[in-house]
């Protein structure tokens, strides 16, 4: 690969990688940085100030105490969740919101469950509050995206362990932040990717595990979701969503569906992801709805906005697999996370699933097959927690799966299902992405954040117990 970078993609791929990883320094006598240097730098893996998470335990904590930052949209729902496992298993000692009226809603839909928690709110900074106590273990993080990585960092410093949201970083120089930061303080950093926990997800991990798709070749993951009301509406907190759609293009949501099919193939736990090409459609969706939104949205009548609506990324790993990965949420299509995963022996399709399996491969399994795969393959936590996710829910039951696997495993001491490294990895997916795009859809390789350990063949924690 050969050719310059002109001075704006140059300025905005500084932005994405961090000043920190060298790339201002890349100019070359001509005044412009040179393509290979900058793709070389960004997959460099800087020296480590801590010693490695993997398989990361601490002591049983008989009753994790909790904290809790974003009560908004998501906050509030998965706040019900953790209060679901208290107080047996959790303590919700306190919670916080910049807006006052999600912080009282909150408060007083534990204080008739029998909780009182402390409440910060009001103030922009009212989380630092939170974060500094002594008496909290756990700090849950459900706010927009650019404050992830700041308020993790700021938890894991004061001793906390953290759960983030996704994606859990949108930049590069935010994920070598967070693995760093865990490696310093040995806190688990992990991130919420709830689809990762969902029944026809460990069903499929179950059956790729014990053979039945054979050797792994490829899958299909994805984000499609049509969101563009909300989007233009006051769903989120000053509109911060659609600032991303307006100022980025590449994949900015990645992990619901690259979380699963990243789990089935192993990696960092034996393969790893090394590189990608992204390519984005032409934007339309966008300027078309601005112009039925009310003429006093910050965003009627706009044509500046910067993601296409479709984008594409082929991600090649080091055993020679390839994961096609989609995001669009603009365009009036059926929800898909797509959930594809193909083998040697057997094809897997999601929404609808269907499962094709050796030489039947002409059709897809009927029904009554089908069923005798899902009996027999069925993750059995979800027939273990199968009143509580009739009760609790969320989102199918996957919300309500994953908040007790991660007070659970803490409860007794044994690493969590996904850790920092898987964090990082799905997350930078974001930024790589955009700079493949504005590059002209280069390959652009995958920083290792385990820093050579995902050589290491070790099993998620959710298959072991």
């Amino acid at each position: 690969m050969k050719g310059h970078v002109d001075r704006r993609s140059f300025l905005r791929i500084s932005a994405l990688t961090g000043a920190f990883m060298g790339i201002p320094q890349l100019i070359s006598a001509k005044g412009t940085p040179e393509i290979n240097e900058i793709i070389d730098r960004i997959s460099q893996t800087p020296a480590s100030m801590g010693k490695s998470v993997i398989g990361l335990k601490v002591p049983p904590i008989k009753q994790v105490r909790v904290g809790i930052i974003g009560l908004g949209n998501r906050g509030s729902g998965m706040t019900m969740l953790v209060d679901a496992l208290c107080p047996d298993k959790a303590k919700i000692v306190a919670i916080c919101d910049i807006q006052e009226r999600y912080a009282d809603r909150s408060f007083e839909a534990l204080k008739k469950r029998g909780q009182n928690p402390v409440v910060y709110k009001g103030k922009a900074d009212a989380w630092k509050e939170l974060v500094a106590r002594d008496d909290i273990d756990l700090v849950f993080i459900f706010t927009q995206w650019d404050m992830h990585v700041p308020m993790a960092v700021e938890a894991m410093r004061k001793g906390k362990h953290v759960a983030i949201e996704v994606p859990a970083a949108t930049t590069l120089e935010e994920c070598w932040q967070m693995v760093n930061t865990a490696e310093e303080t040995q806190r688990n950093c992990m991130m919420l990717e709830n689809c990762c926990y969902g029944e026809e997800e460990l069903w499929i991990l179950n059956m790729a595990r014990k053979g039945v798709f054979g050797t792994l070749t490829y899958g299909e993951a994805a984000y499609i979701h049509n969101l563009r009301s909300m989007l233009f509406d006051d769903s989120y907190y000053n509109k911060w969503r659609i600032r991303h759609n307006l100022a980025h293009d590449g994949n900015i949501y990645p992990t619901h569906g690259l979380g699963p099919v990243t789990q089935y193939m192993n990696i960092d736990r034996g393969d790893r992801m090394e590189y990608l090409v992204s390519q984005s459609s032409l934007q339309a969706s966008y300027t078309e709805f601005s112009k039925t939104v009310s003429p006093d949205n910050e965003f009627y009548n706009r044509t500046d906005f910067k993601h296409g609506d479709m984008n594409t990324c082929l991600i090649k790993t080091n055993k020679g697999r390839m994961i096609q990965l989609y995001h669009d949420i603009v365009t009036p299509r059926p929800y898909s996370r797509k959930n594809s995963l193909a083998g040697t022996k057997a094809y897997h399709e999601g929404y609808p699933s269907r499962l094709c399996i050796g030489e039947k491969g002409h059709d897809w399994l009927k029904d009554a097959d089908y069923q005798k795969y899902k009996t027999e393959y069925n993750h059995p936590i979800w027939t273990k927690l199968k009143a509580e996710i009739t009760k609790y829910g969320g989102h199918g039951g996957m919300d309500f799966v994953e908040i007790y696997r991660i007070i659970d495993n803490l409860n007794r001491g044994v690493q969590l299902d996904m850790d920092v490294y898987d964090a990082a990895a799905w997350s930078v997916v974001t930024p790589i992405s955009e700079i493949s795009v504005e590059l002209g859809s280069v390959p652009v390789k995958f920083p290792d954040f385990t820093r050579g350990r995902w050589k290491e063949e070790r099993e998620l924690q959710i298959l072991i117990d």
